[in-house]
């Protein structure tokens, strides 16, 4: 499953690029945005496997855009101007999209990319969940070879993130990806400071340092919150504010 963003500084033509994205079962739309910044973020936060991006933008061009990005991700160029096409290929793009763009275009695009980026490992058998450590204050979770196990504390966790069967573990100096669902996880983590706040995320409360309506920013990251978790996230932080 590829990790996507559609990235255009015109509404209409995001929308198009998500209904397209939505289409094909081996995407999943990530997010769409008319702010370049905003799209390179998510980039250099790990968030994304494949950019739709369109060249002539203000604040950040597409090509400054694949300047700054450098081989994070691969991104598909979308623009109404050819010109473009050789500058786009020396920065190693995946393909060229011309608008209007056609959906069967778009899908040989698609495809490029999936032949490019590695094939999803399989996934490694079932390990037992985290266990607490006797000090109750950390849990051991499992590494990436046989045998290995990391404790983390809980006062280090920034955030979690869902990865489908596995989870993304973020501390100040590292993140850390385990087989384990976010759901299991959750279980293991005192509640609070920890709170699940979407479907793909659950957060220390002890390390937000602002909730702007949506979004939660913990150190340089932001968090997006779902609709039915929002109730609860602002009653906490209220109550952590009296």
């Amino acid at each position: 499953m590829l990790r996507c963003i559609a990235v255009d500084d015109e509404a209409y033509a995001t929308r198009l690029l998500a209904s397209y994205i939505q289409k094909i079962p081996t995407l999943t739309l990530v997010g769409t945005t008319t702010n370049p910044i905003e799209a390179l973020h998510w980039v250099q936060e790990g968030r994304v496997d494949l950019v739709f991006l369109d060249i002539q933008m203000p604040e950040l061009t597409g090509l400054q855009f694949l300047k700054i990005c450098g081989n994070r991700c691969k991104v598909i160029l979308t623009t109404a101007y050819p010109e473009y096409a050789l500058e786009g290929y020396e920065h190693d793009v995946v393909d060229y999209l011309l608008k209007p763009i056609a959906f069967d275009r778009f899908l040989r695009a698609v495809q490029k990319a999936q032949a490019l980026l590695p094939a999803p490992a399989a996934a490694p058998p079932p390990v037992p969940t985290p266990v607490a450590s006797p000090a109750g204050n950390s849990l051991f979770v499992k590494g990436e070879s046989k045998n290995k196990f990391l404790r983390l504390d809980y006062a280090d966790i920034l955030y979690v993130e869902a990865l489908k069967n596995y989870v993304s573990i973020v501390t100040p100096g590292q993140r850390v990806v385990t087989y384990q669902t976010l759901k299991d996880l959750s279980e293991q983590l005192p509640q609070p400071p920890f709170l699940r706040v979407h479907k793909s995320y659950l957060v220390s409360l002890d390390k937000i340092r602002m909730v702007d309506g949506n979004t939660i920013y913990i150190a340089d990251h932001t968090i997006p919150v779902g609709e039915t978790y929002r109730d609860t996230l602002f009653r906490l932080v209220r109550d952590r504010g009296e």
